[in-house]
């Protein structure tokens, strides 16, 4: 009864529209209450989830994602990124794919990026000819890469999900090379339909201009090197280089570009505020929800069903794929990965899978679910800046899904593309 009352209650407040903190923190006191425990254990839960100096960072790299998009330096990495690709086949759709890319490396956030670089392109390349469509499309796939890059939130939301064991540094490694992997299989598929449609080529610049552009984006490309190499060689922790971040994005946009305005500066952090407030607060929710399911023994259970099914960690590790999936398309990434983790990350080390392997698998399947209605953040960002309907996208994005799945594919059963990174770093 108690397990039917933690998922009954969830799913029936999520089904009628309740945002997805409430359905979290009621199922639990709803459960709390049947089982007889004291309620103050679900308040005592929710503030040991927030009380973590990991997830510290998650603000601070929000504030800095945000003061670069309104400080000018997505205008000039697409800028940059269009001078270096424009010319290839369906060029505005290979630049958004690229800007995204280079962009993902600051932001980490997939809709922040979809909004950012999205803002840039997807007019241009309406204006040009594109259908809004394959615009919307290119732009909300090209998103996920975000997820992969460093400073990736979700990364650190895995790591503190995982218990704080698994290496922050190596989960931001590991997701650099299918993360690259990911770009490439887009570009291919963006390169494929826009040739099948037509689509126009930009002219080439020629190559002094693509190094003049390259001048004026090093700056703002400069913060991924910092991210990457401060946390990776151990200079600093996670939480210390998303403060870095922001003093370096704040220089950048003051004192090199000259494009941030008090105003702006205003709006940047009342925004940073607002969004670190929300996953605040389902983060604290999803802890006590997860507190509940260890207590209730949820992983040992999964654990031996899927034993029962079969003691191939290829066949394991494709049922857990098929089911996150299938519960990306109804929940935020955030409170997912933070009430999955505990339950699969048992299931699968227990056959072998590296938990650092594992997060990649997660990070990436989950982020295809932020594409994919009914809830799909990622895929309302971009249409709603493509100014279509969610379900004009939809009849014409499979080519790019497909592309996700393949990486996905590839991403699980090959682990070398995760761990081979995190290993020549530490020296292994």
């Amino acid at each position: 009864m108690e397990y039917f009352i933690l998922f009954g209650v969830f799913l029936t407040l999520m089904i009628i529209g309740t945002p997805i903190a409430f359905c979290l923190g009621i199922s639990s006191f709803a459960t709390v209450a049947y089982l007889g425990l004291p309620p103050v254990v679900v308040f005592q839960r929710l503030n040991s989830g927030v009380s973590l100096f990991t997830l510290m960072a998650i603000p601070f790299f929000i504030f800095a994602g945000d003061l670069m998009m309104r400080g000018g330096i997505a205008s000039r990495i697409i800028a940059f990124a269009g001078s270096l690709i424009g010319h290839v086949r369906g060029g505005l759709g290979q630049v958004n794919i690229l800007a995204s890319t280079l962009f993902g490396g600051i932001s980490g956030s997939a809709v922040a990026e979809a909004a950012a670089v999205g803002g840039i392109m997807v007019p241009q390349m309406k204006a040009r000819g594109y259908g809004a469509d394959y615009a919307v499309n290119v732009t909300s796939m090209a998103a996920l890469i975000a997820l992969l890059l460093p400073p990736s939130h979700n990364m650190i939301i895995y790591s503190i999900s995982g218990g704080g064991r698994i290496s922050i540094a190596d989960l931001f490694t590991a997701g650099v090379i299918p993360g690259l992997l990911l770009a490439v299989a887009l570009m291919i598929t963006a390169y494929v339909v826009a040739r099948k449609r037509g689509y126009p080529t930009e002219p080439f610049p020629g190559f002094s201009k693509v190094g003049q552009y390259l001048v004026v984006a090093v700056p703002g490309l400069m913060l991924i090197a910092i991210i990457f190499g401060g946390v990776r060689s151990g200079i600093f922790t996670a939480t210390e280089s998303s403060c870095i971040a922001v003093l370096y994005a704040l220089l950048v946009t003051l004192l090199v570009y000259r494009s941030m305005s008090w105003s702006e500066f205003v709006h940047s952090t009342l925004g940073a505020v607002k969004t670190t407030a929300m996953v605040l607060f389902i983060i604290g929710s999803a802890a006590a929800f997860g507190w509940l399911m260890a207590y209730l023994k949820i992983a040992t259970i999964m654990i031996d069903f899927m034993g029962s099914i079969s003691d191939d960690p290829l066949v394991i590790l494709l049922l857990v794929n098929v089911l996150l999936l299938v519960l990306g398309t109804f929940m935020d990434m955030g409170p997912l990965i933070i009430i999955t983790t505990p339950i699969f990350l048992p299931v699968v080390s227990s056959f072998g899978v590296d938990p650092v392997h594992f997060g990649v698998i997660m990070v990436l399947n989950l982020g295809i679910g932020l594409n994919t209605p009914p809830l799909g953040p990622v895929q309302f960002v971009a249409a709603a800046v493509g100014k279509i309907s969610i379900w004009e996208a939809m009849r014409s994005i499979w080519p790019f899904y497909g592309a996700g799945i393949v990486v996905l594919g590839l991403v699980t059963y090959i682990p070398a593309l995760s761990l081979w990174l995190p290993a020549l770093f530490r020296g292994n």
